[in-house]
C-alpha cells in the first residue's frame, strides 16, 4: 500500500470540495454517521456567520468504498456547496482592497493580479471541510485499534478553562463539550466565552483562542527519530500549522519548557507490571509534559497538542489598507465571515491530528487489509510486552 495521504480541491464559492485519501487498507468499516457528525460540528459553535445557515455539509463517497467498507483503492469524497457563485461577477465581484491578516495581498502579488478574489476563495477556511472529512475517515481506522481523539476549546480571548483531560475523565469531558456552545467542557467558562464573542460583534471585531487535542490509546513506537521528516510531533505540527488562521502549535508543555529546569520538565519513568495491558505497556509517568512523544516517537502517554488561532482577519469595521489599482488608502474589503470560529477550528485540528496518527500507524503496521494490520499490531504489542528477548551470544544489537 502507498503511504497514507490526502489532497483537497475546491474553492469557497465553487461547486463543492473534493477530498482524496490514498493508502487506507481494505476492510476498514466506515462510520458515515460519525463522519457527518464531525462535518456538522465543524459548522457549529457560537460566533459563526451566515454561511453555516446555507450549507449542510455531508460526505458523499465517489470511489473506494463498497458495502460500508474500504476496498483498498483511493477514496474520493465530495462535499457539495449549495452556495456556488464563483463565476457570478455580480455576487462575487473582484476584490481590490486586501484584508490585513488574510492571504489577499501576498497572493495577489504572487500571481501578478490586482484582484484578490482567486486567492481568497482558495485560502478560505471553507476548504477545511475536506480536511475534516479526511480526518474523520482516518478515525474509522483508529477506532478499530482502540485509539480515540478528543478535541476541545481551551480558551477564547481571556476566558480559559483549566479542565484536566485524562483517559479517566475523557467521557465526562466529551459530554460537557457536546453541551457547550463553544465546545469548551466547562459550563462557566463557556458563558464567559460567549460574552466575549457577543462583545466582539458589538465592536465589529473578532476573537481568537486556543484549542487542544488529546489522543488516547497510542502504544510506544509510532513515528521515528531516524529521519527528521518522520518525527511524529513534527508531522503533527506541520498539519496543525496548515490550518487557516493558526499561528502556533505546542506539544505537551509547549513553550513553557523554555523557562523551567529539566527536573521540572522531563517525565520520570516507572514500571508497574500490573498495567502491562495499558497503552504504556506497564511504563507509567506521573506527568506528561512531553505530550506523549519523545524523539518524535509516541511513548505510551496520551498525545497532547495545542494550537493558537488568531482572531479572524475579516472585520465588519475593516482595517486600513490600499486599493491595489490606485495604491490609494482605503479600508479593507468585507467578505461574509464569522466573529469567532475557534470552536470550528477545534474540530479541524482534532481531525488533522487524527490523520497524522493514522499515517504513523500505517507506516509502522503496513498491510493491504485490516486483517493484516490487526495481526501486525497484535504481534508487535506481544513482542513489546515480552522485552527483553533472549539474544544468542553471537548476535549483536546496535
Amino acid at each position: 500500500m502507498p503511504p497514507l495521504n490526502y489532497q483537497t480541491a475546491g474553492e469557497s464559492h465553487g461547486p463543492g470540495l473534493i477530498s482524496l485519501v490514498t493508502g487506507l487498507p481494505a476492510g476498514v468499516p466506515i462510520d458515515l454517521d460519525f463522519m457527518n457528525n464531525e462535518m456538522r460540528r465543524r459548522q457549529g459553535g457560537y460566533g459563526r456567520g451566515g454561511r453555516q445557515r446555507i450549507e449542510t455539509d455531508v460526505v458523499e463517497f465517489l470511489s473506494g468504498v463498497r458495502l460500508g467498507k474500504t476496498i483498498g483503492s483511493p477514496i474520493a469524497m465530495s462535499i457539495p456547496n449549495k452556495d456556488s457563485r464563483l463565476d457570478d461577477l455580480e455576487r462575487t465581484p473582484p476584490v481590490h482592497r486586501p484584508r490585513p491578516g488574510h492571504a489577499d495581498l501576498a497572493g495577489s502579488v504572487k500571481w501578478l493580479t490586482t484582484d484578490c478574489r482567486e486567492t481568497l476563495e482558495r485560502a478560505s477556511a471553507r476548504e477545511t471541510a475536506a480536511r475534516v472529512a479526511a480526518g474523520a475517515l482516518s478515525r474509522c481506522l483508529l477506532s478499530e485499534l482502540g485509539i480515540t481523539v478528543f478535541g476541545f476549546v481551551r480558551s477564547i480571548g481571556i476566558a480559559r478553562t483549566d479542565a484536566r483531560i485524562t483517559p479517566e475523565t475523557y467521557e465526562d469531558m466529551l459530554a460537557a463539550r457536546e453541551a457547550s456552545e463553544t465546545y469548551c467542557p466547562d459550563p462557566t467558562v463557556t458563558q464567559h466565552q460567549c460574552a466575549i464573542i457577543r462583545q466582539a460583534k458589538v465592536d465589529k471585531d473578532t476573537a481568537g483562542g486556543l484549542v487542544e487535542a488529546h489522543v488516547f490509546g497510542c502504544p510506544p513506537g509510532l513515528g521515528s527519530c531516524m529521519d527528521w521528516r518522520d518525527k511524529l510531533d513534527a508531522r503533527i505540527a506541520y498539519a496543525v500549522m496548515g490550518i487557516q488562521a493558526f499561528k502556533s502549535v505546542e506539544i505537551g508543555m509547549g513553550r513553557d519548557v523554555a523557562s523551567l529546569p529539566g527536573s521540572q520538565v522531563h517525565d520520570p519513568i516507572e514500571y508497574d507490571a500490573s498495567r502491562i495491558e495499558e497503552p504504556g505497556l506497564g511504563f507509567i509517568r506521573k506527568s506528561n509534559n512531553a505530550g506523549g512523544t519523545e524523539g518524535g516517537i509516541t511513548n505510551g502517554s496520551p498525545v497532547v497538542v495545542r494550537g493558537a488561532m488568531k482572531p479572524i482577519a475579516t472585520l465588519l469595521k475593516g482595517l486600513p489598507s490600499v486599493d491595489l489599482n490606485t495604491k490609494e488608502p482605503e479600508h479593507s474589503a468585507y467578505e461574509r465571515s464569522d466573529i469567532c470560529a475557534v470552536s470550528a477550528a477545534s474540530v479541524v485540528m482534532e481531525n488533522a491530528v487524527a490523520f497524522e496518527i493514522a499515517r504513523a500507524v500505517l507506516d509502522k503496521f503496513p498491510g493491504d487489509t485490516m486483517v493484516e494490520l490487526r495481526q501486525s499490531w497484535k504481534r508487535f504489542l506481544e513482542m513489546a510486552r515480552s522485552l527483553p528477548f533472549d539474544v544468542p551470544p553471537e548476535t549483536t544489537i546496535a
